[in-house]
């Protein structure tokens, strides 16, 4: 509709308009009909970032698998039933318990943590595990890029 309106003005898309105010000479840097068309266009650009940020939100988990052995498997195992490594194995670890793997000896942090490992728990800690819960005994800075996050996530959850 406002495509059709800055249309109808007669098609002056100039990039500068000069106007008086108070009878003093202003150079506009755009002229009325290209704001009309900058102010149609800046909600389709904050649509357009939303859709990417839940983009990353879903994750790829075969991106994720290859982010797991490359970040995690050091520490973790990842398979059904086999033993904890430095880190507790994340087999089924989407929907459990904080401190719940068995036989895994966790701080006393993560043991008072009692959170249940879901999209947004897990996301809040791959990004800063000690910002999450302070004193946790993972050593993993983090992940810097929301994306990345987002794929080791989707992979986790594969693990059933």
């Amino acid at each position: 509709m406002i495509l059709l309106k800055v249309w109808a003005l007669g098609q002056n898309l100039t990039a500068f308009a000069e106007t008086k105010y108070e009878g003093v000479p202003v150079t506009r840097i755009f002229s009325s009909p290209v704001r009309m068309l900058i102010a149609a266009l800046a909600p389709a650009a904050v649509i357009m970032s939303t859709v990417e940020i839940h983009a990353a939100a879903a994750g790829d988990s075969k991106m994720g698998q290859t982010l797991f052995s490359e970040n995690c498997a050091v520490c973790h195992s990842f398979a059904r039933g086999e033993p904890n490594k430095i880190g507790p194995n994340l087999f089924g670890v989407v929907g459990r318990a904080s401190g719940a793997a068995a036989g895994y000896m966790y701080s006393p942090a993560m043991m008072k943590a009692n959170l249940k490992w879901d999209q947004k728990n897990l996301s809040e800690y791959l990004a800063g595990p000690q910002k999450k819960i302070p004193g946790t005994k993972m050593g993993f800075p983090g992940f810097s890029d929301p994306s990345e996050e987002a794929d080791v996530i989707a992979y986790l959850a594969t693990l059933k």
